[in-house]
């Protein structure tokens, strides 16, 4: 084998990180915070930290689609206090005023969460594909206006005996697996069929990689990215619903970063802002890093704002790492 074959079948330092990084950083942090504090891999800690990933992910799974096609959310936080609040104010009037039984009331009351998800977000990607509008300029004002309309929803007042909706947050299959560990695990399966499967997830890629050479080649652009857009609301409605029942109350302030926590989970798994990158089993391995250090910092007593600290550098390094490596690889 001649030295120009050599080089070709060479992997650099980039590229392996590119496929492999997350993983690896994700066992070294298992086998670093194990060694810190010996609750951490038992069993009633490791379901806490799938549920308290559970909504973040599921919020990733969508952003993941905007954030591939080139785009990007910053009003999911909003979405999932509103929607949220809509699902638990409708089920308790369903149940409680008017006599429904729970099932069909859960049904409507998800419904009307990923409705109010639709709607806004429907009309944002309109704006951002008709009027070639950056995303994060006119999520940025969904984000306000949402968290306006949760309290005006509320009237600024906590919604609470919310009735058995409460159980889709915080309960068990089997009295073993919380539900939204289920729901999540449902999300990441159709993203990464999506993505990896179907024609729709080829465009998405194609989009984001240059958009100028998809349309070129008779993709509908805009289409892409409103079927994104729909595709997260979806995702975000659902969300609200299981972040809200957690909370066994409908709190139009809560929500306050989940945006920010699911765009760092994408990134760090590989997901790049320029578009055209990421996946949604990267997705979920980012976002676990990131429930993973919440938890050792929690179990290790470190106080709330030292925590705020230490997520911030962390979204800032993924933001480096996306411009160190993964700009060659697209």
């Amino acid at each position: 084998m001649n030295t120009k074959q050599l080089n070709a079948n060479k992997i650099s330092f980039r590229e392996i990180y590119a496929r492999f990084g997350i993983v690896l950083v994700m066992i070294a942090f298992i086998i670093i915070f194990s060694l810190m504090s010996p609750v951490f891999l038992s069993k009633a800690n490791v379901l806490n930290v799938l549920t308290q990933a559970s909504v973040v992910t599921i919020i990733g799974c969508g952003i993941t689609f905007l954030i591939i096609t080139g785009n990007t959310d910053l009003s999911a936080g909003s979405m999932v206090a509103l929607s949220g609040c809509v699902a638990l104010g409708t089920f308790k009037q369903l149940t409680q005023q008017n006599g429904w039984g729970d099932l069909p009331a859960g049904l409507i009351a998800g419904l009307a969460s990923i409705l109010v998800c639709l709607a806004m977000y429907g009309g944002a990607s309109l704006i951002i594909t008709k009027l070639k509008t950056p995303a994060f300029i006119v999520t940025l004002g969904i984000s306000t206006a949402a968290r306006g309309i949760a309290l005006m929803y509320t009237k600024g007042r906590v919604i609470k005996n919310i009735g058995n909706i409460v159980k889709v947050g915080q309960g068990k299959l089997f009295g073993e697996i919380p539900y939204p560990i289920l729901f999540m695990i449902v999300f990441v399966i159709i993203t990464w069929f999506l993505l990896s499967k179907t024609r729709f997830g080829r465009y998405v890629y194609a989009v984001g990689g240059n958009s100028e050479a998809a349309q070129a080649a008779g993709i509908n652009t805009d289409s892409v990215v409103i079927k994104s857009f729909i595709l997260h609301a979806i995702c975000v409605g659902i969300a609200g619903v299981l972040f809200m029942a957690r909370l066994n109350s409908a709190q139009p302030s809560e929500g306050v970063g989940l945006e920010f926590d699911a765009i760092t989970g994408a990134i760090i798994g590989g997901a790049s802002l320029a578009g055209g990158l990421g996946s949604a089993s990267g997705t979920v391995v980012g976002c676990m890093v990131i429930a993973m250090i919440a938890n050792i910092l929690t179990l290790k007593g470190v106080l709330s704002y030292y925590q705020q600290i230490i997520t911030g550098a962390i979204i800032v390094l993924a933001v480096v790492i996306d411009v160190l490596t993964k700009g060659s690889k697209k």
